[in-house]
């Protein structure tokens, strides 16, 4: 696994690189707001609440964890959604996986269709954000599944500049902005 380097904030990408679970909420985040302050997100909730461990979100009273999402800056464009959705995920690890996010990819030796099959039974995760989510295991975080990268397609192909899973500098992250706008117009004039 490398040092990821997603938010321009050397604490945010370490925490990401460091914590399975703050990589995934950084993901579940990443909607509606720019990717860096979706990534950046574990990190505020770490030092709001203390911890971004499974356990520890998912009993924590709704209230208060919506209460550090709602700071300033608050954690996401939307919090009181967002709060909702972490603890949900959250509970949903604590139920089915131990409380391990990286159980996700790492139980039973899993290859990379399985782990895209997992991660779209998570709360918050739909076909899109789970194939880009097994990109970046794929790309970047060491997940070495047989298929990752057909399980991924498109976001997997080698090269590529589509997605978070592509971020690796400020450079990649301009590429990333410029595909994304790229699409979101072509999008728009088909309409």
């Amino acid at each position: 696994m490398q040092e990821l380097h997603i938010t321009g904030d050397a604490y945010a990408d370490r925490l990401l690189s460091d914590n399975p679970l703050a990589l995934l909420v950084g993901m579940l985040l990443d909607q509606q707001v720019p990717m860096e302050t979706a990534f950046a997100g574990p990190l505020k909730i770490e030092q709001r609440t203390g911890a971004v461990d499974a356990t520890t979100i998912a009993s924590m009273d709704p209230e208060d964890l919506l209460d550090a999402f709602r700071q300033t800056p608050a954690v996401h464009r939307y919090p009181g959604s967002m709060a909702t959705r972490v603890q949900t995920l959250c509970q949903e690890l604590v139920d089915e996986w131990d409380g391990d996010a990286a159980a996700l990819w790492t139980r039973d030796a899993p290859d990379g269709a399985e782990v895209l099959r997992r991660l779209k039974k998570l709360p918050g995760f739909g076909e899109l954000k789970a194939k880009i989510f097994l990109a970046l295991l794929g790309k970047q975080y060491g997940f070495a599944g047989g298929g990752w990268r057909e399980a991924s397609a498109p976001y997997g192909d080698e090269g590529a500049l589509r997605s978070v899973a592509d971020i690796v500098s400020p450079e990649s992250l301009a590429k990333v902005r410029e595909h994304k706008k790229a699409m979101k117009a072509a999008a728009k004039a088909a309409k």
